[in-house]
């Protein structure tokens, strides 16, 4: 199961590895300073090798930004991606940039 938000995707995972983080900021815009972010529900965001892991702890969880719709995450554990853009030309994905 995926869940998407702009250029954040959650993908379920089973079992959660790192350090846990003090903030729920899943990403932030390079440029705009918006930001994909936990606002409501009972979750913990960590840290491995680059790599973010949210785990949801209350019923669900409310992933905001401020110029994409609330998106409700069930309870569970996920691993947070960026989505990626495939140019043809260069041949080379690069993260989309919100």
């Amino acid at each position: 199961m995926l869940y998407q938000q702009g250029d954040v995707l959650l993908k379920v995972v089973s079992g959660i590895k790192g350090k846990k983080l003090n903030h729920l900021t899943l990403a932030k815009g390079e440029s705009t300073g918006h930001h994909h972010t936990i606002t409501k529900g009972d979750a913990e965001l960590y840290e491995h090798e680059g790599i973010l892991f949210l785990k949801v702890l209350s019923d669900e969880a409310t992933l905001t930004h401020q110029e994409h719709g609330a998106v409700v995450i069930p309870q569970g554990e996920y691993e947070v991606g960026v989505v990626k853009e495939y140019d043809h030309f260069s041949e080379e994905a690069k993260s989309v940039r919100d």
